[in-house]
């Protein structure tokens, strides 16, 4: 039985040329270059708006204290200083959120990097000792490209991370803004300052657990394609 015109069969399709192992390397290299340009970029943006927040928040704070003694702490300095606070606040959770994409976009940019690096020795075993970094993109390879000068404390990792940081500033805002609005209204400092403190221990375990949340469901959505052997 003859064909239709203009439609190919299975038979007639052009079989695809072997690169040469160079063209592959390159080909490899080319993307390798490709994601380490996106992580700098991204870190980059994420370190400015960290920055920016912080010089914005400072600044805030500064512009309280100084209408606070112009107005001498009268009603209207406390809803100045309320409004501010709410706007610090506003911003430093949006930075928040974006500091916790930038940090699953870190891992991603890690991950792909590893996985070319296992074409990389799968192409030429005899580099496999000379690469430092991890060669596989499951969560043992992302741990030695992270510190690859030996084992790390996950704690330390984890402490010292731009998302608690942030975590860490953001419940410190908002422990202010309550115990503020609290005192505001009227209530006592004994019962304001505890409620404010719990409400910031509630906002920054939460924003550990989210984290933590996030980084699991990495490895349970994404299987590796050269896991540890």
């Amino acid at each position: 039985m003859s064909e239709e015109p203009g439609v190919a069969g299975p038979e007639s399709a052009v079989p695809r040329p072997e690169l040469s192992p160079s063209v592959r390397a390159q080909l490899l290299a080319t993307e390798h270059w490709s994601l380490l340009a996106s992580r700098s970029t991204t870190q980059g943006e994420v370190l400015t708006r960290i920055s920016m927040f912080l010089t914005f928040t400072s600044a805030s704070l500064l512009s309280v204290a100084l209408v606070g003694n112009a107005t001498q702490f009268s009603d209207a300095f406390r809803a100045f200083a309320l409004t501010v606070l709410s706007i610090d606040l506003v911003v430093g959770l949006l930075t928040h959120v974006r500091v916790m994409s930038v940090g699953m976009e870190d891992l991603m940019y890690v991950l792909a990097m590893n996985r070319l690096r296992a074409a990389y020795v799968d192409m030429d075993p005899g580099i496999g000792p000379y690469l430092m970094a991890g060669a596989h993109d499951d969560e043992e390879g992302a741990k030695k490209t992270y510190y690859f000068l030996g084992v790390r404390k996950a704690f330390s990792q984890v402490a010292g991370s731009s998302m608690v940081f942030m975590g860490f500033v953001n419940a410190a805002l908002i422990a202010l803004l309550l115990g503020s609005a609290l005192l505001t209204a009227g209530l006592p400092a004994v019962a304001a300052v505890p409620v404010a403190v719990v409400a910031a221990l509630v906002f920054f375990g939460t924003s550990l657990t989210r984290g933590h949340r996030r980084y699991l469901e990495v490895w349970k959505n994404n299987p590796p394609a050269s896991p540890t052997g």
